[in-house]
């Protein structure tokens, strides 16, 4: 068949008077081929117009269609068994040809960033070899749309936390920000609504404000609006994980900026230059980054358990042993647990990522083991008794001796008669005590009273005599 522009020359050549056999001898093709063009007298390429071997079967065609939801292989089957002897690749084109099931495709966008004027972030799931597992992981992602700078980390799972874990980082890598950073739809950033109407929640609406960018999310459906960030996850997938085992999490990250470095500076024939090449004029745009940014962490309450441990992630992590039973606060950041009595950190351990039940114990917050205390060692009381007061030294041994036990609780009780008396009258006493071998704590606590009763508890003569008063 001749195309619309041999059409045109056989009917330009015929119009200046040439014969159909110096056309045909010119233009290489048959004298037949010509006759046809200039008895038509349109350039036009006209349309075939065949017989479909589907035509007769039409209205059985779109029924089935509807009852089989569109799946082309049930409705094959269907009108077969009504007696069309249609092949599937028949069936196919007819409905490809007159529109059924099948619409046609919108032409993609084409869209132009100035330098710093937008990044794209999205994760997408992947499989790799981690610590010899084969695993799902979230693959995520940054890119600058300028330049096509990447970043990619590995995450057991994706949530806010490890959202804004991930942009620290990759922004913290490319040394500034784009002043919007363009998302899906995800329940990790959107409070509500979708697309030009989305919300963010307004815990990553402060983040992006600490770091001067603004989250914005494409519509529905519309994913070549984030082509720049889609279209490298097959990348990913088929380049940097083919073939690639690590032996844990933070070896998969640190591998994966190393990734990120090489494919960053090698020459793309698409770009006409490599990616480090367009980002030394993107990074001038860039949002630049503060001058100091509070360490993202995950907030846990958590109360010490009898064992000495707080429960993070289905992980537990010791505390010292001495805080069993009081509540603490646990703030879960990129590489660290960390524990805290008020403001103050008592305890920080290696954050377990990817793993459960693990047990983390410092030995430092465990008691001393086989150290038990020395039988003759003076007690706290004893010590205390002495230090406050010296010169109750031989009374102490002395009431030691003669008490139950290690005579702790003796020492308790001349330690609040100490406390609760004036210091004079109880040191008079005691010496007292001590010199006739009294060791009895109730029968001194009488003689104490006995020293101070006529200085500490006579009552005032004006209200000795209204009492007599009141009672007349």
């Amino acid at each position: 068949m001749l195309d619309q522009k041999q059409r045109t020359a056989v009917l330009a050549l015929h119009d200046k008077k040439h014969g159909v056999r110096a056309i045909a001898r010119a233009l290489g093709i048959s004298r037949g081929a010509v006759r046809d063009v200039i008895a038509s007298g349109r350039e036009e390429v006209p349309s075939l117009v065949r017989e479909q071997s589907a035509e007769p079967w039409r209205d059985q065609i779109l029924e089935q269609y509807a009852l089989c939801k569109g799946n082309l292989v049930r409705v094959h089957e269907e009108i077969g068994k009504l007696g069309a002897t249609l092949s599937y690749q028949a069936l196919t084109a007819f409905c490809r040809r007159h529109g059924i099931g099948a619409e046609p495709k919108p032409p993609a966008g084409r869209y132009h960033f100035e330098p710093g004027e937008e990044m794209q972030h999205d994760t997408s799931p992947h499989r790799a070899t981690i610590g010899g597992v084969l695993c799902k992981v979230q693959t995520a992602s940054l890119v600058l749309c300028h330049s096509r700078m990447i970043f990619i980390q590995l995450y057991p799972t994706f949530t806010r936390f490890d959202c804004k874990v991930f942009l620290t980082d990759a922004i913290a890598y490319f040394g500034g920000a784009a002043s919007r950073c363009m998302i899906d739809n995800t329940h990790v950033v959107v409070l509500k609504g979708t697309g030009a109407d989305m919300v963010p929640v307004p815990e990553m609406a402060a983040f992006g404000e600490r770091y001067g960018f603004v989250f914005e999310a494409h519509e529905k459906g519309d994913a070549n609006r984030s082509a720049r960030v889609e279209a490298p996850f097959d990348w990913v997938d088929n380049n940097f994980l083919a073939g690639r085992k690590f032996n844990d999490w933070l070896h998969a990250n640190q591998e994966a900026i190393t990734w990120c470095d090489r494919q960053n500076a090698t020459f793309s024939p698409k770009l006409h230059a490599s990616r480090r090449d367009l980002f030394a004029t993107e990074l001038l745009a860039l949002v630049p980054l503060p001058i100091w940014a509070p360490e993202v962490y995950l907030l846990h309450h958590r109360i010490v358990d009898a064992e000495g441990y707080v429960n993070v992630c289905r992980n537990r992590y010791s505390a010292p042993w001495r805080l069993i039973g009081r509540a603490m606060e646990v703030r879960e950041t990129k590489h660290h647990i960390e524990i805290f009595d008020g403001p103050r950190l008592v305890a920080a351990h290696q954050r377990q990522i990817g793993a459960h039940d693990v047990w983390i114990t410092l030995p430092e917050h465990r008691p001393p083991r086989g150290q038990g205390r020395p039988k003759d060692a003076a007690p706290a009381e004893e010590q205390q008794l002495l230090k406050a007061e010296p010169s109750l030294a031989g009374y102490v041994t002395a009431l030691r001796r003669h008490a139950h036990g290690r005579g702790t609780l003796a020492l308790r009780r001349l330690q609040r008669l100490m406390r609760e008396y004036p210091r004079a009258p109880f040191l008079a006493t005691v010496r007292r005590a001590e010199q006739y071998g009294l060791f009895d704590l109730d029968r001194l606590e009488r003689m104490v009273l006995q020293q101070i009763a006529r200085d500490y508890f006579v009552l005032p003569i004006e209200r000795l005599d209204k009492d007599d008063d009141d009672d007349e």
